[in-house]
């Protein structure tokens, strides 16, 4: 069934590409040239070439036939395919047997045949040929009639049977014209199948376009068509066409720089329609594809291949190319204009690239080194791919400005093959700081510093690229030539590349400021109080040979509070919001006896709280050894209502004493206050 599958799928998209290169004659022909070729030959005189508008039907009928040949289901194509090959194989029958006639009648020999071997070994060769053809005509149309297939027999059985050549002629004629009319009576009985697979189809779609709408229809048709893939195919054939045509017509193998000027012009040539620039868009988009599947494959292995991300399959560099070939009319200029744009337009898809590889190998990377894997393996390919993005476009930034004049494209692209190599260059110092602290077996102090600095100073750098290439640009606009175009390169430069970096750059560097204030107004805890917190740092998982105390009573490493500052403002723990406990305001009676302070030594703590501090033996009471100031004020607030039912109560109490005993009441009394007496020390 797979191999079957992929057959299937094979024919779907080989059986389709005559369409496409129908549309490309189609395109090219150029009527009025043609008909002005017509008059200067001898075919002037022929009453099909008389009349213009004959070639223009013909040309109509070209595009709506490749449209069928396009948008037909796969089995009806391979049907109709079948029909095509039975009829060349009937008119290769025919040009045997006409060959055959002519033979004879030069030969002029009426004998028996064995007498002759010349004749003989005609007629054995003719006979053979068409037992060929009728038996292939029988398979491809799988039925077993094979006389309606057998006319062109009819010439070789009336010269075994010793007629006059003249009367062969006849026979092979009305051969010719039986088989024509085979043909034409197949013809006529499906004439009626064209227009029933239109109105199936025509009822298919407005069912499709009214339960699911355009877009489903477009998508499905996008995907039973394969057109990415048919598109690309096509292509690939235009060009290796062109590159044998070229190497068919030279006697000498051209030298180096001959061939890259091939390669350049053989592409150009390629891309001189709409549909061959589509090709060539998805020509690129794949090929892109391809290199970055091998980048991941190069880094992860097999493991690269189970999380795919949209935007690395080659889809960006297709669309920058066909943008880029729009808005410069490459299509419209002469070949050898059109090989030099190209070559630039080139130069930008292997810039993205390039980038498209830094974002696929950057976090690889950092996280290889921060993982501690000591497989050797994996970091030389990490290390060596990053070497390559490095070395790679700086060689190519300065290869254009060795053979190219330097123009506001040509600094985009140097800028862009820049910053590529400074990104490169940031991941790999990262890179080197990460294994240093591994080596060294313990935790670098201010390493988040370090490498923040690293990330802003070539992000300072990546900044100031984007700032020269404005510049260069603005400049060339007002002093120079003025287009659309470059204005909107301008401006998208200037929005995305200047703007938006300068505006994220200050933001980060507005987020640590605040995390560091906020950090230096946190108390330090003693020796003392880590020695009874006794516990690791709950965002590094490491011990704590100092800390900093949250206003939630909170102990964490000061780095590792203030790299989850720059995320968030709350606490790791409890949540709470950081920034409005630096300075927390609460009354004297919940925080005083409740919170110790962070500096303050617990025994004097005790001290202070008295006596009934060692009575408490309650669960309760024994986590109330650490309150916080929320614990406290809700016990406060517990206190007050009691009293206020005390009060409410009291007069009941007063009503049992005067008809019976006093000592309920006062029962009452003691055991609430001793609970208020509870409440108060705790």
């Amino acid at each position: 069934m797979a191999m079957k599958a992929r057959v299937e799928a094979v024919l779907n998209v080989g059986l389709r590409i005559p369409s496409i290169m129908l549309l490309e004659v189609l395109y090219r022909w150029d009527v009025s040239s043609f008909f002005q070729k017509i008059q200067r030959s001898s075919l002037n005189n022929n009453p099909l070439f008389q009349y213009k508008y004959i070639a223009l039907y013909l040309h109509y009928v070209g595009y709506i036939l490749s449209l069928v040949l396009l948008t037909l289901p796969r089995q009806h194509l391979v049907q109709l395919y079948l029909y095509v090959l039975t009829a060349l194989l009937l008119f290769a029958g025919h040009q045997l047997s006409r060959d055959y006639v002519r033979g004879e009648l030069d030969s002029g020999y009426e004998g028996p045949l064995y007498l002759e071997p010349l004749s003989m070994n005609r007629f054995t060769t003719a006979l053979i040929g068409q037992v060929v053809v009728c038996t292939l005509c029988s398979c491809v149309m799988q039925t077993k009639q094979i006389w309606l297939f057998s006319a062109h027999l009819l010439p070789l059985v009336a010269r075994l049977c010793l007629v006059p050549l003249e009367t062969i002629v006849f026979i092979n004629r009305f051969a010719m014209i039986f088989t024509g009319l085979e043909v034409l009576y197949f013809i006529a009985s499906n004439l009626l199948v064209p227009y029933n697979l239109a109105k199936t189809a025509y009822r298919e779609l407005v069912q499709v376009v009214e339960v699911y709408g355009l877009l489903a229809l477009g998508m499905s048709l996008w995907n039973q068509l394969v057109l990415p893939v048919l598109f690309m195919c096509f292509w690939l054939v235009l060009f290796a066409l062109q590159i044998y045509t070229y190497f068919s017509t030279r006697d000498q193998p051209p030298s180096r720089e001959r061939l890259l000027f091939l390669f350049l012009t053989s592409i150009a040539e390629c891309c001189s329609t709409p549909y061959s620039l589509l090709g060539l868009v998805f020509t690129v988009s794949f090929v892109a594809l391809g290199v970055l599947t091998l980048c991941k494959f190069y880094l992860q292995g097999y493991r690269a291949f189970m999380n795919d991300n949209t935007m690395h399959r080659g889809m960006t560099e297709g669309i920058t190319l066909l943008i880029l070939a729009v808005q410069t009319g490459l299509i419209e200029l002469q070949v050898i204009h059109r090989a030099f744009l190209l070559s630039i337009i080139l130069f930008v898809v292997v810039a993205s690239i390039l980038q498209s590889m830094l974002e696929i190998a950057d976090p690889i990377v950092l996280a290889l080194g921060a993982s501690r894997d000591k497989s050797l393996w994996k970091h030389f390919r990490a290390v060596s791919l990053c070497l390559f993005l490095l070395i790679f476009p700086a060689y190519m930034a300065y290869m254009i400005c060795q053979f190219f004049r330097m123009d506001f494209w040509l600094l985009i692209i140097i800028s862009s093959s820049i910053l590529t190599s400074l990104q490169v260059l940031g991941t790999l110092l990262i890179y080197i700081l990460f294994m240093v602290e591994e080596f060294r077996k313990a935790p670098v102090e201010n390493m988040d510093e370090v490498i923040y600095c690293v990330n802003g100073t070539y992000r300072l750098l990546e900044f100031l690229v984007a700032v020269c290439v404005v510049a260069y640009g603005v400049s060339e606009t007002l002093f120079g030539e003025w287009t659309v175009m470059g204005s909107t390169i301008i401006l998208v430069h200037s929005y995305y590349n200047v703007w938006l970096r300068a505006q994220l750059g200050w933001q980060s560097f507005l987020l640590r400021r605040d995390a560091v204030h906020k950090i230096q107004s946190m108390p330090t805890a003693s020796t003392l109080q880590l020695q009874q917190h006794n516990d690791i740092c709950s965002i590094c998982f490491q011990d704590m040979k100092s800390a900093v105390i949250t206003p939630c009573s909170h102990f964490f490493h000061a780095a590792c509070l203030k790299k989850w500052l720059y995320v968030q403002e709350t606490c790791p723990l409890c949540h709470g919001q950081l920034k409005s406990q630096l300075q927390p305001t609460s009354s004297p009676g919940a925080t005083t006896q409740g919170t110790p302070q962070a500096n303050q030594n617990p025994a004097e703590v005790e001290q202070e709280q008295g006596e009934p501090q060692a009575e408490l033996h309650t669960e309760e009471d024994t986590q109330a050894k650490n309150p916080s100031p929320i614990k406290t004020s809700a016990k406060t607030e517990l206190g007050t209502d009691l009293l206020s039912e005390k009060s409410k109560i009291q007069p009941k109490e007063c009503d049992v004493v005067a008809e019976g005993s006093a000592e309920p009441a006062g029962d009452l009394d003691d055991e609430l206050q001793d609970y208020l007496t509870r409440i108060e020390v705790d």
